[in-house]
């Protein structure tokens, strides 16, 4: 398994498990996700998930090698299920962030309700330079909660940026000692079990109610430039430079 699940007092733990890739998200690892989520919400007893990664990293994001795969350009990829299930997740989601947090790492953080970040923790969204487009609602969310032009140079741009920027643009909660913050999301996580889960569930729906039917309507209109993105040219091209380990060369696009 390269998400393992756990669950207990209350809590359950959702942890990308592949240290030695840096936690790089497969289509498999996408369906156990979804497996997680919906097991965390047909057991009463848990009233928060965690989501943390193993070895002092979050997620690189997807797995390039991955992205070969067929399920990746269908319309019930794994990938859309996940989005789907995350952002239609009724319980709280807190997240802890170590080390590098990549693309989907970085979007999916503005689908939790609490997210705590490492001091040393680092994110960045390369859509652009992969010959992709952002996705999981980034370009409708980001601007929202960042304002427009800021999310703009992190979109279109895709250039790193520290942890306590994450915070600046609404991304994550507070930054914190690297060696603290899961046990500070832990700890966050638990408190739900000292909270009536109804109105916590009930105040989840109002925070996010008025966004619901955007949120799905823009994941699906980025999906419709990723796919045919992902298969196009510009993407193969930069795909082909990561894994052959040269600079890409887009001189000959328009």
């Amino acid at each position: 398994m390269s998400i393992a699940y756990q669950s207990d007092q209350g809590i359950a733990r959702l942890t990308f498990d592949r240290p030695a890739k840096k936690n790089a998200i497969t289509a498999e690892m996408y369906e156990q996700f979804v497996a997680g989520l919906k097991q965390a919400a047909g057991d009463a007893s848990v009233r928060a998930v965690l989501v943390s990664g193993a070895g002092g990293t979050f997620t690189a994001g997807n797995d390039l090698k991955d992205f070969s795969n067929p399920k990746f350009a269908q319309p019930d990829s794994p990938v859309l299920s996940f989005m789907q299930g995350l952002a239609a997740f009724d319980k709280p989601v807190v997240a802890a962030v170590q080390g590098m947090a990549v693309g989907i790492g970085v979007t999916m953080l503005l689908h939790c309700d609490l997210v705590y970040v490492a001091d040393d923790a680092t994110f960045s969204m390369p859509f652009t330079s992969l010959g992709l487009v952002p996705e999981f609602a980034s370009t409708l969310l980001l601007p929202q909660v960042a304002g427009r032009v800021r999310a703009s140079e992190k979109l279109l741009l895709g250039k790193p940026f520290p942890a306590h920027e994450a915070v600046v643009l609404g991304i994550a909660n507070a930054v914190l000692p690297a060696a603290g913050v899961l046990a500070h999301a832990e700890a966050v996580a638990r408190s739900f079990t000292k909270l009536p889960p109804g109105a916590v569930r009930d105040t989840k729906r109002l925070l996010r109610e008025g966004l619901g039917s955007s949120v799905k309507d823009a994941i699906f209109r980025e999906a419709s430039y990723f796919g045919p993105r992902l298969a196009g040219a510009e993407a193969r091209e930069a795909i082909a430079a990561i894994l052959e380990k040269r600079a890409p060369d887009f001189s000959k696009f328009q």
